[in-house]
């Protein structure tokens, strides 16, 4: 029987680290447990998946080549899988770096909000970009930025429009952008982020004109897999989030949940209670609270944003005390325009060691298998073992525990998404 063909062999890789062999998601111990080989090699076939992964001698024995074979050569790069961003906003337009200075200044966030600032600031810019068509490119540019620093599979949130045409014009956009853009994505209806100005004091009302109507148009128009809420104090209380979440449910879209970024407002129950797949943030969550261990002991994964923890000056998740406890952990950027204007989910891995006090090994399965087991993507992305998609980052580093000690700096020499190399393909970024 003759060996498979390789479309790609990327060669002479210093060291390829990927996740240990437990199926997802990861909790505990395991979430530490990875494979290392040096000198190593990964083929990818013609499909895009992962055929060979291992020791160069192997892999090359393993898969036959001809002419039309690509040979990369990593020069000793660090291999790891294609990082995976499970909580993302890129649909918006602007910016607001004016804000950023006022924070410095003293204001607080939740005081920026109740003035006009925050999220509604961004969605008077959205829906005009949305209006007028010009919102496209901002995305683009968006997702370039994310390929550009190591990540191949993103999972992106509206939630900048809170209008029921703005939102799904909105998820549209996303689609759009999407179907020729390298970089993989899912999308999350945030129609309820937070309650626009024409709904002052009728959350409710806003709940049931505007955010169930979305959700059940979106799966009518096959437009979103997911769909999330902002719970918290100036926002949606858990009544008004769970009965958006449950419709959402009920027309086929997962659960997800922004809880505990400032305040305990009874997300992780209600996420327990609902089955929600995740719920994001938890700076608020003490480390020795009880719902911390109903959380560990719950198939819902709570998900890490240490950007947002850096940005904003609150403090970090207690991802050590969820670890220990063997709460399902992954980790993402929360690249948004007001409270994590990052997309850098290296410089995440970092923030978690340093601020979470987690390990290299645990943040490199937070943002692949286990990132990846939040979006449903786990017997796809995440690995680099044979059968899963040829997602690779070349990193300039030595070893896995040199990747969080580099703060600041992604290092990437190479990005393969389905083993196609795809530096150029992001508008020059990083060519």
């Amino acid at each position: 029987m003759s060996s498979p063909r390789a479309h790609t062999i990327i060669h002479d890789i210093g060291t390829m680290v990927t996740p240990a062999r437990v199926p997802a998601p990861i909790r505990g111990d395991d979430l530490a447990a990875v494979v290392q080989v040096s000198g190593a090699a990964i083929a990818i076939g013609d499909d895009g998946a992962i055929l060979a992964s291992g020791p160069e001698a192997e892999v090359r024995a393993a898969v036959s080549s001809d002419d039309d074979t690509q040979f990369h050569d990593a020069r000793g790069a660090l291999a790891i899988p294609g990082l995976v961003d499970c909580h993302t906003h890129p649909v918006f337009s602007g910016d607001r770096a004016a804000e950023f200075e006022l924070r410095n200044l003293g204001a607080g966030y939740e005081e920026i909000h109740a003035a006009g600032g925050g999220i509604r600031a961004s969605v008077a810019r959205t829906r005009d970009a949305l209006d007028a068509g010009t919102i496209a490119p901002q995305v683009r540019r968006h997702l370039d930025w994310m390929l550009a620093a190591g990540t191949t599979t993103a999972e992106c949130k509206t939630g900048y429009a809170l209008t029921l045409e703005h939102e799904l014009e909105s998820l549209k956009v996303l689609q759009g952008v999407a179907a020729d853009h390298p970089l993989r994505t899912t999308r999350t209806l945030l129609a309820a982020h937070t309650v626009p100005v024409e709904f002052d004091g009728r959350a409710d009302a806003y709940i049931d004109e505007v955010a169930i109507p979305a959700a059940q148009r979106a799966v009518r128009e096959g437009r979103a897999t997911a769909a999330d809420v902002f719970l918290e104090r100036g926002s949606f209380d858990v009544a008004q989030a769970e009965r958006y979440l449950v419709a959402a449910q009920q027309a086929g879209l997962v659960a997800r949940i922004h809880g505990d970024q400032f305040t305990d407002q009874g997300g992780i129950e209600m996420a327990v209670r609902i089955g929600a797949r995740s719920i994001d943030h938890l700076e608020a969550l003490e480390p020795d609270a009880p719902r911390l261990r109903a959380l560990a002991q719950s198939d819902v994964a709570g998900v890490l944003l240490p950007l947002s923890s850096l940005f904003l000056g609150r403090p970090y998740a207690p991802g050590r005390e969820l670890v220990d406890a063997g709460a399902i952990v992954a980790l993402a950027s929360d690249f948004n325009p007001g409270s994590s204007y990052g997309e850098s989910l290296t410089l995440a891995m970092s923030l978690a060691c340093l601020g979470s006090r987690l390990r290299a090994s645990e943040v490199l399965t937070a943002t692949t298998v286990n990132a990846a087991w939040v979006l449903g993507l786990a017997d796809r992305v995440g690995r680099l073992d044979p059968g899963y998609r040829g997602d690779v980052v070349l990193l300039d580093q030595p070893s896995l525990a040199h990747l969080p000690y580099h703060v600041g700096s992604p290092a990437v020499r190479g990005v393969f998404v389905g083993g196609l190399e795809v530096g150029a393909a992001a508008a020059g970024v990083y060519a």
